[in-house]
């Protein structure tokens, strides 16, 4: 089966983001990166697609440039992928799907709601496929949970609790990443609450299968002079009584990438953490633990689906970000063909980006209003 084509919008020199998108695009062999327009500066540009192997003549520095060439190509790309700061998310996405190209963006989908919604009208007019990739989604564990409970392992859910903690914004940090997440012309109003507590929230969402119907935050600005949160603190009222709580932290120290989720139902309970992610506790009301391994005994179909090597062999980070990826292409091809693609793939869309902005106005709301009960739309 041909690669399909992919390009790419920010990720140039220096980029964290663009490296891990292009390392995981490339792992199960389904794309091949043939353009790019890595970065607005056209020197910068024209050297980071080198580096790349990005032919001269498919680098761009300017993406409605590269929307309309791409378009107008017999071998143009079959879909981009956005990784630029969240307030230069729209602007491309909005190009690329009109120009009938599929997109494939990082998280949260725009910087407000405003943004989101011009996105999800292109998406809507374009008939083109929107991936957006909350990547912990494609954790083989993380799948088996989400099968568990959707046939009634845990029983009626009860209590959600999602949990995503990091340290590296303790102090005033001076770097590429930290500077546009901290500046909110360029994040948005949401600051941790955006980068990593919609992660959470997502997470939480996917897994249970759960709608969030209220919620009351508090979010801080420990840092001084800091101008978006880094501290969020959220309790959730789910529909069908079930209650969330969500703690997303970038001040707390010791914690590197601390993204946790504990469900507890009327039958039995799970606790999963990122950080050891091959590893799930799973609990039946009244009998032992069981210590569940990623495609290890009493593995699942759905668990079983994004295994690539054998257990005991540990997969993390990347390989669930490949999944997001080789879903992607899955949908894609099925949409390019006309064919209705597989039930099993589930990879979030342009509705879980509107959930996650929806999450954050709330949360941004709800803190300004004393942690007052806010209505999720």
């Amino acid at each position: 089966m041909a690669k399909l084509k992919l390009g790419m919008v920010g990720g140039g020199q220096g980029a964290f983001i663009g490296a891990v998108h292009r390392i995981a695009s490339r792992i199960d062999d389904h794309w091949e990166l043939v353009a790019g327009a890595l970065s607005s500066d056209p020197s910068r540009a024209a050297a980071s697609a080198s580096e790349l192997g990005i032919a001269s003549d498919r680098s761009y520095s300017d993406f409605n440039a590269m929307a309309a060439a791409e378009a107008a190509r017999a071998d143009g790309i079959d879909a981009v992928a956005i990784v630029t700061p969240n307030h230069m998310h729209a602007g491309p996405a909005v190009a690329f799907l009109n120009a009938g190209i599929h997109v494939i963006c990082d998280k949260p989908l725009a910087a407000d709601l405003e943004q989101a919604e011009a996105i999800a009208e292109a998406v809507r007019t374009s008939g083109k496929r929107f991936i957006l990739t909350h990547n912990y989604t494609g954790y083989p564990l993380i799948r088996q949970a989400r099968e568990m409970i959707s046939k009634g392992d845990l029983g009626d859910l009860r209590v959600v609790h999602a949990e995503y903690i990091q340290d590296w914004l303790t102090e005033e940090v001076q770097n590429k990443q930290a500077d546009w997440r901290t500046d909110p012309a360029r994040s948005g109003q949401g600051g941790c609450v955006g980068d990593i507590g919609t992660h959470a929230y997502n997470l939480a969402s996917y897994v249970t299968g759960l709608t969030a119907d209220a919620l009351s935050a508090d979010l801080d600005a420990f840092v001084d002079g800091r101008r978006v949160d880094d501290n969020v603190h959220v309790m959730l009222r789910y529909q069908g009584g079930a209650k969330g709580m969500l703690w997303a932290s970038q001040v707390a120290v010791g914690n590197e990438n601390g993204l946790k989720l504990r469900v507890y139902g009327t039958k039995g309970g799970f606790e999963w953490a990122q950080e050891n992610p091959n590893v799930m506790q799973f609990t039946r009301f009244g009998h032992p633990t069981q210590i569940l391994t990623r495609g290890g005994a009493g593995a699942t179909a759905e668990g079983q689906r994004g295994v690539r090597i054998p257990p005991g062999h540990p997969e993390g980070y990347l390989e669930g970000f490949a999944t997001i990826y080789s879903e992607a292409a899955i949908l894609i091809r099925a949409a390019n063909s006309g064919e209705t693609p597989p039930k099993h793939v589930h990879t979030p869309d342009i509705e879980d980006g509107l959930a996650g902005m929806n999450f954050i106005r709330a949360c941004i709301q709800s803190s300004q209003e004393n942690a007052a009960w806010t209505k999720l739309a």
